[in-house]
Formats: structure tokens, C-alpha cells, sequence
């Protein structure tokens, strides 16, 4: 039951009316469903009722709205018919608007591709007048790059219409790049302030010029001679002006220093040169077809040729005003430094450099002759040689001259080659004349002065050149001088000492009788008493050697040689007493108890005398 639908329905249907469960509801309870559906029927009817009439109603209106619609088909059938042609016509039409508005749209961006527009062509045939801007070099962009599209036309079909596109840009271009010429060359004749600043048009003109290359020569010409006007004025100006309010000072007013007026002059020219170069970089930084530090060099070769004559005349003037060889050679290293300094910014032909090379050769020619002059001083007046035998003040003189010259050729301002070559002939301009000197004045001194005298003189030229380099094979010449008067001083003190010694007489004997056949002991003066008396006294002499040291070698200024001076002499000393213990012991000599004549062995004096 619980499982069957209808009933279940028809339940819940009762449910809704049959409300009283009691006896007389139960009898009722048929009629009253009777009665229910019967009225339910009822309702049916009237609401079908309704339907009917209102699908009565539709029926008429679709009748009439099918009247209409057959009425409408027959108008349009017959409209079509009287309107086809019309129709086709119009199609056509429409194609060939479509047709035509491609074209329309290919004409269009034809134009736009190979053609300028008006504006473009304004700003390129403007008025000289009009300064140039941005939108000049845009419009001279498109012009070129049209030009070069127009080389794909004359592949195509399209030959004729690409020669006259590229005959109408030729002209257009050779019309702005005259106009931008025209206004390069104006701005470049304003470059001539002591500050002159590279606009960025102008470093895009120039730039675009260099398609140009006749208009871009003739561009950094008037730069160039702009700017020639400008440092030429400039280098007047700071001679004899000074700088802006006075500070710096002018450079004239240092003309009685010439190491300062020289090189306050080569210092401005110096950074004079460097911003000029600075400006050039920055008028050609967009330029990029070409060598631009070829370009550079160049135009500053041109824009540094009009400060040549008033430099050279300056300087010529105080290098022929003889300063002395000292200030010379100073002059002369100044001159050289900056010239290699600005050589490597300017070119080999540069009118600046070749005048600085002249003026160093100038130099160095003055700095010679002042040197040879000063030395021939020297030989004019020669000073006798003082009482401690020490150098002359002259001596001296040339030291600090010769001191000061090489201190100031330690700046390696030339190549390593040419410094070597200039310092061996400065050095034969000055050692030479001050050995030759030295010799002069020690002509009227004994043997033994004259070696101590010239130890001394040679021995301060040596200490002085030992300091520097390339004077090695001059260092070796004077060692050379130094140990033949020491050989000399050496052989003076070991004389000395035989003599004070008393065995000066019993070693020449020796000497001369070395090859006689007559016996050494019945030589006069030459027996065992003689010897041996002198013999006591060289005795005395081993106890205090010290004391026959000759006065010069106390004179020598270098201790290292008097020590040297001292051991020789008295090896010597030891060789002669050597000589004589032999002879005493050789039974030739016919000495008897020669060890009663000579008590030391030659190794017993060689030991004391150490």
C-alpha cells in the first residue's frame, strides 16, 4: 500500500476536503467525491472555453497575417524583378569602390614611404636664419633613408618612378645639407671664446656632414681657424694680462726667472692644447665614418701654428741671453719634456712641435757652448793646490755644477738611448776639463803630493758620479787614474819607510847585486855588522810601525784608499825584507851565523806589521 502511488495520491487528494471522520461524512463520502469531480469538470470546460476562443482568435490573425505575407512576396518578386539590374549595377559598384580604396590606401602609403610631407619640406628649405633643430636632422634622416628605398624600386618594375623619387630626394638633400653647412660654418665662427662650448646641434651637424666629406673639410677648417684665433689671443692675453682679475699674474712678469718663465709659457700651452683637444673629441663624438684622432691631430696641428713665433721669439731670447750652463741645461729639460709630452697629441708634421724640437736643439747647443766656455774658465785661472791637498775651491765649484746637472737629467724626459749618448759628452765637457786642471795645478808638487793631491781630486769626482747612472765607463777611467797614483803614493810610502827604517841603503845594494858573482857580504857596507846594525834599527820601526807613515797618506780623504795606500806599502816592505832574509841566508853571500845577523823570520815581520 505504502508503495502505490495513485493511492497514495488519491489519499492525499482526500485529505484536502474530507476533513470530519464520522458517519454521516463516511456515507457522504462518494457524493461528495461525485460532486467534486464533477465540479472539477466544470472548471475544465469554462477554462477550455477560453482556449478554444482565443485559438479562434490566433487562427484569424495568422489568416490574415498569411494574406499579408502573400501579399508582400508578390510586391518583392516583382520589385526584384524591376530592380536587378539596379542591383547588379550597385555590386559592381561596390567592387570597384573597394578596388579603389585599396589603391587608395597603396597610393597613401607610397607617399608616405617615398615622399616628404610638407612640414619635412619646410624645415629643409627653411631661411638661412632659422636656427636649425631636431626636426631638421629627422627630415634629413628621411630624405636619406628614402633615397636609399629607392634603390629596391629600381629592382622592380618601377624604374621610372624610383629615378625621379631619387632625383627629387638628391635634390632635397644637397638643398638642407647647404643649408646646414651654411649654418655649421656660422656657429663654428662663434667658437672663439677663452670657453667655448660644442652645442649637441652642432655635434649632430657635424655628425650629418660627414656625408658630406668637402662641406665636413671646410667645417673643421673655419672650427680650426676659430679656435686659432682664440689660443693665439689666449697665449697673448695670459703674457701679458695674466688671467681673469689679475690671477694668475702674467706670465712676462717672470721673465727675469728663465726656468719659470719658460715653463709657465710650455705649461699653458700645454693645457691650452689638452682642452683644446677636449673640445674637438666633443665636436666629434657622433662622427663615426672616419679616424677621428687622426681628424683631431690634424685640425690642432692648424689651431697650434699661430702660437710658434711669439713662443720661439721669447724663448730664443732668453737662451741667447746666456744664463749659465746650469739654468741651460734646466731650459733644455723643460723644453724637451714638453716637447715629447705634446708630440704625442699632435702630429710628427705639427708646426708646435717642430718648434720645440728646434728650440731644443737650440738649447742643448747654447747649454754646450755655455758648458765649454765655463770650463775653458777653468784652465784660465789655476788655483795652486791647497796646504792639505784637498780640491780647490774651483774644483769644488765644478762638483756642484756637475752635482746639479745630473740631479737634473734623473727626469727621463728623452729615450733611454739619446740620454746615455748626452750624458757621456756632458760629462767629457766637464770631468775632463776639471782633470786636466788638476794636473796643471799639481805640475810644481813632488811625487808623492802631487799623487796624494790627485787621489784627492779624482776621488771627489768619483764619489760625485758614483750617484747617477750611465757613467759607469767614466767611473772605471777615473778608477783606473785613482790606482796609478796610488801605485805611485804606494811605492813613495814603502820608500819612506825603508829610509826612516835604515834599510833603504843595505835594499838598493841588494838590488844592484842581484846578479853579481861577488859575494853579498864583502860589498861595502854590506857585512854582517852593517847589516845587522840596520837590522836593530828596523827592529825599532816593527814596534811602532805606525809612526813612519808619510804625513800625505793622513792627507788622502778616503779612508778606504789610505788603508789600501798603507797594506801595499808595507807588503812592499815585507818583499824587500824578504829579499834580504834570503840573502843573508844564502851561503853564496858568505854571511856567518846569519841567524846571529837577522833574528825575524819573513813570516814573523809579515805578522807584526799586520
Amino acid at each position: 500500500l505504502e508503495n502505490d502511488k495513485d493511492i497514495l495520491e488519491a489519499l492525499n487528494a482526500l485529505s484536502g476536503f474530507f476533513v470530519r471522520n464520522d458517519l454521516r461524512s463516511r456515507r457522504n463520502l462518494r457524493s461528495d467525491i461525485e460532486k467534486r469531480s464533477l465540479a472539477i469538470n466544470e472548471q475544465f470546460v469554462d477554462a477550455f472555453g477560453k482556449v478554444y476562443s482565443s485559438f479562434n482568435t490566433l487562427r484569424s490573425e495568422i489568416e490574415a497575417m498569411n494574406d499579408s505575407c502573400k501579399q508582400m512576396t508578390e510586391r518583392l518578386m516583382a520589385a526584384k524583378t524591376e530592380t536587378s539590374d539596379l542591383i547588379s549595377k550597385t555590386s559592381k559598384l561596390h567592387n570597384e569602390k573597394q578596388q579603389l580604396q585599396m589603391r587608395a590606401r597603396l597610393a597613401n602609403l607610397f607617399l608616405e614611404k617615398f615622399q616628404l610631407s610638407p612640414s619635412e619640406v619646410k624645415i629643409l628649405h627653411g631661411s638661412r636664419n632659422e636656427p636649425i633643430k631636431e626636426e631638421f636632422f629627422d627630415a634629413l634622416d628621411r630624405v636619406k633613408q628614402i633615397h636609399n628605398d629607392c634603390k629596391l624600386l629600381l629592382r622592380t618594375s618601377q624604374q621610372t618612378a624610383g629615378l625621379k623619387i631619387m632625383e627629387s630626394m638628391a635634390l632635397s638633400q644637397e638643398a638642407a645639407f647647404e643649408r646646414l653647412y651654411r649654418w655649421t660654418q656660422s656657429e663654428c665662427r662663434m667658437l672663439t671664446g677663452d670657453s667655448a662650448e660644442v652645442s649637441q646641434m652642432l655635434a649632430r651637424a657635424m655628425e650629418a656632414l660627414q656625408d658630406r666629406p668637402v662641406l665636413f673639410k671646410y667645417s673643421l677648417d673655419e672650427v680650426s681657424s676659430a679656435r686659432r684665433t682664440a689660443i693665439v689671443r689666449g697665449f697673448i692675453d695670459a703674457l701679458t694680462r695674466g688671467g681673469p682679475g689679475g690671477t694668475p699674474r702674467p706670465i712676462e712678469m717672470h721673465s727675469h726667472d728663465p726656468q719659470r718663465y719658460i715653463g709657465d709659457m710650455l705649461a699653458w700651452l700645454h693645457q691650452g692644447v689638452a682642452s683644446e683637444k677636449e673640445l674637438l673629441l666633443s665636436l666629434l663624438k657622433k662622427v663615426l665614418a672616419t679616424d677621428t684622432a687622426a681628424l683631431v691631430k690634424e685640425v690642432l696641428t692648424h689651431v697650434t701654428e699661430g702660437v710658434c713665433r711669439p713662443l720661439k721669439v721669447r724663448i730664443e731670447q732668453v737662451l741667447m741671453s746666456e744664463p749659465g750652463p746650469k739654468v741651460m741645461f734646466k731650459l733644455n729639460n723643460i723644453i724637451k719634456f714638453y716637447c715629447s709630452i705634446l708630440s704625442a697629441t699632435l702630429s710628427n708634421e705639427s708646426p708646435l712641435v717642430n718648434c720645440l724640437g728646434e728650440m731644443d736643439s737650440l738649447s742643448m747647443k747654447m747649454f754646450y757652448a755655455s758648458l765649454n766656455s765655463h770650463s775653458a774658465k777653468l784652465l784660465d785661472k789655476v788655483e795652486l793646490p791647497p796646504p792639505n791637498l784637498g780640491p780647490t775651491e774651483t774644483l769644488i765649484q765644478g762638483l756642484v755644477l756637475l752635482r746639479e746637472l745630473l740631479a737634473s737629467y734623473d727626469a727621463p724626459v728623452a729615450e733611454m738611448e739619446n740620454r746615455q749618448i748626452d750624458l757621456k759628452k756632458i760629462l767629457s765637457c766637464i770631468v775632463d776639463p776639471l782633470l786636466q786642471m788638476c794636473t796643471v795645478s799639481a805640475a810644481s808638487l813632488s811625487a808623492a803630493d802631487m799623487a796624494c793631491y790627485m787621489i784627492n781630486c779624482i776621488y771627489c769626482i768619483h764619489s760625485t758620479l758614483a750617484l747617477y747612472e750611465f757613467t759607469d765607463d767614466q767611473l772605471e777611467k777615473l778608477k783606473a787614474q785613482i790606482d796609478a797614483h796610488m801605485d805611485t803614493l804606494v811605492s813613495e810610502q814603502a820608500g819612506y819607510i825603508l829610509a826612516q827604517s835604515g834599510l833603504s841603503f843595505i835594499y838598493s845594494t841588494l838590488q844592484e847585486q842581484q846578479n853579481s858573482k861577488i859575494p853579498l857580504s864583502s860589498v861595502h857596507g854590506m857585512d854582517a855588522k852593517s847589516v845587522k846594525s840596520a837590522l836593530i834599527k828596523f827592529d825599532s820601526y816593527l814596534s811602532s810601525h805606525d809612526a813612519l807613515l808619510m804625513p800625505h797618506c793622513t792627507l788622502l780623504l778616503s779612508t778606504k784608499i789610505r788603508e789600501r795606500v798603507q797594506k801595499q806599502s808595507v807588503e812592499l816592505v815585507c818583499n824587500a825584507y824578504e829579499s834580504l832574509h834570503k840573502a843573508v841566508y844564502n851561503p853564496f853571500n858568505e854571511y856567518k851565523e846569519p841567524s846571529s845577523v837577522i833574528i825575524h823570520t819573513s813570516e814573523q815581520v809579515k805578522k807584526l806589521l799586520s
